[in-house]
């Protein structure tokens, strides 16, 4: 069986500065389907009962796992250098209702 060799590419990625500035987000809530996943970057100030989705990221399947396992390496190399993220004792918190 014949191996083929990954070619790395150059790509130039361009961004504006609103963008580049970001969105603070507390908050994530995960959808899928068969087709795609849908990841909507929620904000809810301290002491409401009301937040707002920043940005909706819908991803393929492929990029949703491409993400996932990206994200775990960077969370480890992070780990190594500043120390174990602690997550608290409480558990995940209850999904967000989505209201449109």
């Amino acid at each position: 069986m014949e191996s083929k060799e990954i070619k790395p590419i150059n790509i130039e990625i361009q961004i504006d500065e609103p963008t580049a500035l970001g969105q603070y987000v507390n908050m994530m809530v995960v959808q899928h389907s068969a087709t795609e996943f849908v990841l909507d970057f929620i904000f809810m100030p301290p002491g409401q009962q009301r937040a707002r989705v920043r940005s909706r990221v819908i991803l393929a399947p492929e990029h949703a796992k491409r993400l996932m396992k990206v994200l775990a390496e960077n969370i480890r190399i992070y780990e190594e250098r500043a120390g174990e993220i602690k997550l608290p004792e409480s558990g995940i918190p209850p999904v967000p209702r989505m209201v449109q």
